[in-house]
């Protein structure tokens, strides 16, 4: 049986790729078992008519003089 603590971790994307880690069919089964949740998924936003203020960047400026 596996621990309580290690079978969180058994999913994770990170460690799955391990050898020996789980197995191809119990991997399978796992995933199988994942309840369906793309209802939760937002809808997609229109896009603006400036590409720049949604990645918030801003006008360059002209530099002013140190002193």
């Amino acid at each position: 049986m596996i621990e309580p603590a290690l079978r969180k971790l058994r999913l994770d994307s990170r460690l799955v790729g391990r050898r020996g880690w789980i197995g191809k069919e119990d991997l399978d089964r796992e995933l199988e078992a994942l309840p369906d949740v793309s209802a939760k998924m937002a809808p997609r936003e229109e896009p603006t008519a400036n590409p720049d203020a949604e990645s918030g960047r801003r006008e360059a400026r002209e530099p002013r003089p140190i002193g």
